[in-house]
């Protein structure tokens, strides 16, 4: 059977994804200290509509390195909304992180409430069991989906429209 070699260098260095590993390494306090202000962000004077697809990729690329800061801050701002709207979703992610941490508060002895008792891990069965069962109800993937759809519709439709500073356009040009 013959070999497939595949050119990972090449897709790595043409699609640059070496940017995405090192965003990972950044403390949360430098991640957002070069947040934009809202004025720049929101600039209506350089929204404009682009040309052709060269010109949407060039101003996508440029502006999610740019405005990341604030795409990441657009990005938290969607997840809390979904959550907030979906509030069976909510209650079950605050029951499981406060059941898990009841359970840890026992130090692995046994409840005891009355005449009955309950060991741990019967309570984190209990738990994972009422999670999954609401859970289901709470439709996480559909938020999921939705999380999705809306952060990228609503990020790469600011990055593609709005356009790059001048001093930035003339730069790239070849003389």
């Amino acid at each position: 059977m013959p070999q497939i070699n595949l050119p990972i260098g090449l897709l790595s260095e043409r699609f640059n994804l070496n940017r995405f590993t090192n965003g990972q390494q950044m403390p949360l306090a430098n991640r957002f200290s070069n947040l934009r202000p809202l004025g720049e962000f929101f600039d209506f004077k350089r929204m404009s509509k682009p040309q052709n697809f060269g010109e949407v990729q060039s101003r996508v690329a440029y502006n999610v390195s740019y405005f990341s800061s604030n795409y990441a801050v657009v990005f938290a701002l969607l997840s809390i909304y979904s959550l907030l709207t979906n509030t069976l979703l909510l209650f079950v992610i605050v029951l499981v992180v406060g059941g898990m941490w009841g359970i840890g508060r026992l130090g692995g002895a046994d409840l005891e409430i009355g005449p009955v008792k309950a060991t741990s891990s019967q309570l984190y069965t209990t738990l994972f069991g009422t999670a999954v069962v609401l859970g289901i109800f709470a439709s996480p993937f559909a938020t999921i989906l939705w999380l999705i759809g809306a952060s990228s519709v609503t990020i790469l439709g600011h990055a593609s429209f709005m356009d790059k500073p001048i001093e930035n356009a003339f730069s790239e040009e070849a003389v």
